[in-house]
């Protein structure tokens, strides 16, 4: 059965609380795992949420600040240690080269699984599956940071009823969808064109077209929020987001499903999140993150 969730290792921007760890969050996508942004303790949390380093097949860095890269040393290192059977691919900003040699060669550790390096330098598509195309959108911050979406193909959906009402059934099911059509029928006729599944993650930046860019019809949307709105100038000022104004992206882009995360220490009501994104309008499922938890990607539209 395939599951589609988040499952959230950490929520803190720039340091670490008592309840609150770096940030970490890993997309289970049936079959494979994306994990973005591993933050320093990743590889901790990854042991509390029940994450296995077998899981991970795919390495996605928004920016290489500490809270959204020091991770990487610690799980690169235990990937090679589990010898993790598959190919690894790690995404990351050109730009930070040098900080992913070092991070990646920071101590001494024996490699045994192939770990390919796929830097980001421009906005567009960077991989292709036949589960989902990953693409990329620059956002705006103080260091060259890039967002990530991932776009499932469109899928055919025969109908019952309408292969009923034809006659068709059993083994001309499989003909029909292989041939385009059948005794005159054709496949359009019988079924019909499903859009696949978007999620995205957008992490540290100002309001800007890439954030929309990637927020766009997505089923959900996983988007910083440092800062109340209160504090707008200061969100502004450091390269960030307020809450209201994630909310105001998720609303404008038709997102289904919200989740608010990199909350700075400075607040200890995490209810002023939710409360500021539904006063920007934000109707749609929301979610104000915590670690350890796991999200249900929304299911498909029928």
């Amino acid at each position: 059965m395939s599951v589609r969730e988040l499952v959230v290792l950490g929520t803190a921007s720039q340091v670490p609380t008592r309840h609150r760890n770096h940030n970490g969050y890993l997309l289970r996508w049936d079959g494979e795992g994306i994990l973005f942004d591993p933050g320093e303790g990743t590889q901790r949390q990854m042991l509390r949420a029940g994450v296995a380093a077998h899981d991970i097949d795919r390495i996605c860095v928004t920016h290489f600040h500490g809270d959204h890269a020091l991770g990487l040393a610690g799980v690169i290192q235990r990937i090679n240690l589990d010898q993790v059977p598959h190919p690894v691919t790690a995404h990351f900003p050109a730009s930070g080269q040098h900080f992913f040699d070092r991070l990646r060669y920071s101590t001494a550790y024996r490699e045994s699984v192939e770990l390919t390096e796929a830097p980001v330098s421009a906005d567009g598509v960077l991989a292709t599956t036949g589960a989902y195309t990953l693409d990329s959108h620059r956002l705006s911050h103080p260091v060259e940071s890039y967002g990530y979406r991932l776009t499932e193909p469109y899928r055919l959906r025969m109908l019952p009823a309408k292969l009923a009402e034809h006659g068709i059934g059993g083994p001309d099911v499989g003909r029909i969808q292989r041939d385009g059509a059948l005794r005159g029928i054709p496949l359009e006729e019988v079924s019909e064109t499903r859009r696949g599944q978007r999620f995205a993650f957008v992490m540290d930046t100002r309001l800007c077209d890439g954030a929309f860019a990637l927020a766009e019809g997505c089923d959900m949307l996983v988007i910083e929020s440092t800062f109340l709105d209160e504090d707008g100038r200061l969100a502004a000022d450091h390269g960030h987001l307020t809450a209201g104004q994630a909310a105001r992206v998720a609303k404008e882009s038709g997102v289904r499903h919200l989740v608010l995360t990199h909350f700075s220490q400075r607040y200890s009501d995490p209810e002023a999140f939710e409360r500021q994104a539904r006063a920007a309008g934000f109707e749609g499922e929301l979610t104000i993150a915590q670690d350890l938890i796991r999200v249900p990607v929304p299911t498909r539209h029928t």
